[in-house]
């Protein structure tokens, strides 16, 4: 599975819903950020991430 960090994924899901695009389950929100789930056009499952990057950095050492 891909993953695409995005920014503003609440957005983003909401205009690929528009457009059609299959939204795989619900949007989940962790410490270190929201994810979200989409079908590509084959069917393959693409992970959408919005980290929190000052989370992200302090768990990674950055």
């Amino acid at each position: 599975m891909f993953n695409y960090r995005v920014e503003n994924l609440v957005e983003l899901l909401k205009i690929l819903k528009e457009e059609g695009v299959t939204i795989v389950g619900e949007m989940q929100e962790f410490s270190y950020g929201k994810f979200g789930w989409i079908l590509d056009p084959e069917g393959n499952k693409i992970e959408l991430w919005e980290p929190v990057d000052d989370v992200f950095q302090k768990e990674n050492g950055l």
